[in-house]
This record gives C-alpha cells, sequence and structure tokens, in this order.
C-alpha cells in the first residue's frame, strides 16, 4: 500500500474504502452487507486492514446511517488501531448551521463508535454559507469528536473559502475524479498538491464503467447505473477505444483494466481513491493497484484516450434512458 504525504496525525493511504453500498438496497446489496460477525461488510472490512487501508468514507446520508453503524462495528470486530484507522464521513448538507452540525457530527460519532477523523460537508449548501458550518465543525473539533474537517463537491473558491472560515486547514476535498471525470485536474488538484492539501475520489471506476466488462450489448443490469448517460449504448460504443487503451496497459502490466483505472486516479500523490467492493475478492484487486507505476507515456496514452471520450448528453440522452428503460420492460 501507498500512503499520501499530507499534514495530518495519521497516514492516508492511496487506496481506500468507500462504504456507499453499505446498508444501501438500491445498490443491489442485501442483507450480506447488513452487520453481524459474519456479513461480507465484515469481512471486507477486515481484509481492508490487513492490507494496509487505512481510509474509510461513509456517511449519515448512506443507507440513513446504516453505512456508519455497519462500518462502525465492523471497525470493532476486525480491532482496527485507533492510533492508524482513518474513518471519513459527512454530515447532509440540510440546514448546516453550527449547532445543527454539532448535534448531527455527535450522532455519526455515537453510530461509528469512535472519534470522527475526518468530518466532511456532503455538498456546498446554495443559501447557507460555510460561516455557520465551520463555527460547529470547530465546536466539533474542540469537544474532540473530529478531527480533521473536509469539504465535498465544493469548487475551489468555496473550499478556500471554508478554510479562511474554519480558521485552519480543511484539509480535503472529495470530488468525482476518474479517467472520465477529469474536471478536478483544472484546478482542484493543483491546488492540492501546492497548499499540502488531499483529494478524495469517489466512483474512481466511474460505477464499473472503466472495467471493461460493459459494452453496448451488455449494458448494467443494476437500475441506478443503467439510468447514466455513459451506460446508454452510444456511450459505451464511443468509450471502446479508451477501454482499448486500459486492456493494451494492463496486459503491460499483468493487471486488469480496473487496476490500471486506479493506478492512473492515484497516479496524483495528492488523492486517494475509494471505490467499493462489493467482496474481498474485488477489495483486493483494488488494493493491488496501489503497487502499479504507470510510466509516463503510459498515464499520457490514458489521458488522451479518455480526452476523447465524450458521452451522449442533453436530449439524446433523456431519449436514449427512456428507450432502455422501455427496452428493459420498465
Amino acid at each position: 500500500m501507498r500512503y499520501l504525504d499530507l499534514p495530518t496525525a495519521k497516514k492516508w493511504s492511496a487506496i481506500g474504502l468507500g462504504t456507499w453500498q453499505f446498508g444501501s438496497r438500491e445498490w443491489g446489496y442485501g442483507a450480506d452487507y447488513a452487520q453481524g460477525p459474519d456479513s461480507e461488510a465484515s469481512r471486507i472490512v477486515a481484509r481492508a486492514l490487513e492490507l494496509g487501508v487505512t481510509v474509510f468514507d461513509t456517511a449519515e446520508a448512506y443507507g440513513f446511517g446504516r453505512s456508519e453503524r455497519i462500518l462502525g462495528e465492523a471497525l470493532d470486530r476486525a480491532d482496527a488501531d485507533p492510533q492508524t484507522t482513518v474513518v471519513a464521513t459527512k454530515i447532509f448538507p440540510v440546514l448546516p448551521v453550527d449547532q445543527v452540525v454539532v448535534q448531527r457530527g455527535t450522532s455519526s460519532a455515537a453510530r461509528l463508535r469512535r472519534k470522527i477523523d475526518l468530518y466532511q460537508v456532503h455538498q456546498p449548501n446554495p443559501v447557507i454559507g460555510d460561516t455557520t458550518t465551520m463555527a460547529g465543525m470547530r465546536t466539533l473539533q474542540a469537544a474532540g469528536v473530529v478531527d480533521e474537517v473536509g469539504v465535498s463537491n465544493y469548487g475551489l473558491d468555496r473550499w478556500q473559502g471554508a478554510e479562511t472560515a474554519l480558521g485552519t486547514q480543511v484539509i480535503s476535498n472529495q470530488v468525482e475524479y476518474s479517467l472520465v471525470a477529469r474536471e478536478p485536474d483544472r484546478d482542484l488538484l493543483p491546488y492540492a498538491r501546492t497548499a499540502g492539501r488531499g483529494i478524495l475520489a469517489y466512483s474512481p471506476l466511474a460505477q464499473g464503467l472503466l472495467s471493461g466488462k460493459y459494452d453496448a450489448d451488455h449494458r448494467p443490469e443494476n437500475f441506478v447505473r443503467s439510468l447514466r448517460p455513459v451506460f446508454l449504448p452510444e456511450s459505451l460504443r464511443r468509450i471502446t477505444p479508451l477501454i482499448e487503451t486500459l486492456r493494451a496497459v494492463a496486459d503491460a502490466h499483468d493487471a486488469t483494466p480496473s487496476q490500471i483505472a486506479l493506478a492512473w486516479t492515484i497516479h496524483q500523490p495528492v488523492v486517494v481513491a475509494i471505490p467499493g467492493a462489493s467482496s474481498v475478492a474485488q477489495l483486493e484487486s483494488n488494493c493491488a493497484a496501489a503497487e502499479i507505476t504507470l510510466a509516463d507515456d503510459e498515464y499520457t496514452a490514458l489521458t488522451a484516450a479518455a480526452e476523447s471520450f465524450t458521452p451522449v448528453s442533453g436530449f439524446s440522452a433523456l431519449a436514449g434512458i427512456a428507450r432502455a428503460q422501455i427496452g428493459a420492460g420498465r
């Protein structure tokens, strides 16, 4: 496992574990991912710790608190070392004023059964500014409930404004980042590199799009995935050159396209990729990506192939989704 060089008390692993799916039935995760000593969630978390994963990301919105409970119990059951484990969660940003932030943070810590190592604002609130939100964060830090503060889905200006409001470092910004979601390269990644901040990359495999297992004739069965424009038949035809490039680089490293996609994401030394895992085997495959170092020409070839991909959008996407759902009998 590789670790980031950040001004934090604990080391952040380059590959973390996203636990959105724990307790969320919409992803097709059933009782096996619920609480209990024999649950798949417990096995995944225990193996992650063995492989050197330190960053575990959840949110109060995931399964309406179930993900936090499942993760907290699984970490306890695996005897996770509180001196090294980085437990990250997020406040759902409805009325994120100072007193509400304190109450919600305390509730999340209770569900997790531990101090929150990284407490993030899940989305920027369009009406309520960060001054009152960060006042609540300061109270939680002073009370020892929260260590580091982060944000999620923030633009650069608002991230920097949140840091000013907090009066100390807002250590990270969790954003979608992958070969097909490269907007953070524009300003968030350069800022993180120069300021000593971190980027938590969610959906680093674009919800399986970059695994290479889907094409125009083999679309995802999961309803949530199937609604995304990138999984429409035309989008899947357009992404073929990128998938072929991933496969070529994967062959050179005796790896899988998914592992190469993750290696591309964490090629930037300030990025933690937080893919989910539906099994121990998938977790192990994800973690193995930390051992892959892409050559400069490989990184450039992947980036160029990604830049050439444009999914269907606008009215064409809406029409495609409608056709796909009619064809599926929904």
